[in-house]
């Protein structure tokens, strides 16, 4: 694989890593709390489902470019030996980090399918003046997914410095 193609499928997995763990801190640390503290307590549930109606397919995306550019960039790696040839601390780090992946492309899904529309329906009953028995539990969910989903992507970018040093 040629300098540049190598390079580019670089430069494209650092922006899709920074947009999908980007908007996960942005919506964790920021967005959220922010809706917390200048939000009443009966449009904090439908800022929630906003944000993630309108963050999801960006991460999605973000998941789609991950696995591409990865696929190459493994496969040009001297160290790589063949798939599940785990031979070397490099093998064992990238098997790692994508069970980590793993883990973040199935608490996307369970975010997309079940959290999201399960948000929007509440919301949906919120405007229309009827009370939401578990609101507090849907959102207290929702935000425990996007905490772990967080973790998870934290914990591959440490098995990405450690393939790197092995």
């Amino acid at each position: 694989m040629s300098f540049v193609t190598l390079s580019t499928l670089y430069w494209i997995h650092i922006l899709a890593t920074v947009a999908w763990l980007g908007s996960q801190a942005a919506i964790l640390l920021w967005v959220l709390p922010f809706g917390k503290q200048y939000l009443s307590p009966e449009q904090q549930l439908p800022h929630l489902a906003h944000t993630l109606k309108q963050a999801l397919p960006w991460q999605w995306l973000s998941a789609t470019m991950l696995l591409a550019t990865g696929m190459f960039q493994m496969s040009a790696s001297p160290n790589y030996e063949g798939l599940l040839a785990i031979t070397n601390r490099w093998a064992v780090a990238i098997l790692l980090k994508h069970l980590a992946y793993g883990g973040m492309l199935g608490i996307n899904a369970v975010l997309s399918l079940h959290t999201l529309p399960a948000l929007q329906r509440a919301a949906l009953l919120l405007s229309s003046g009827r009370e939401v028995p578990h609101s507090e539990t849907l959102q207290r969910t929702a935000r425990r997914w996007l905490w772990l989903n967080l973790v998870l992507g934290v914990v591959v970018l440490g098995l990405t410095a450690l393939a790197r040093a092995a």
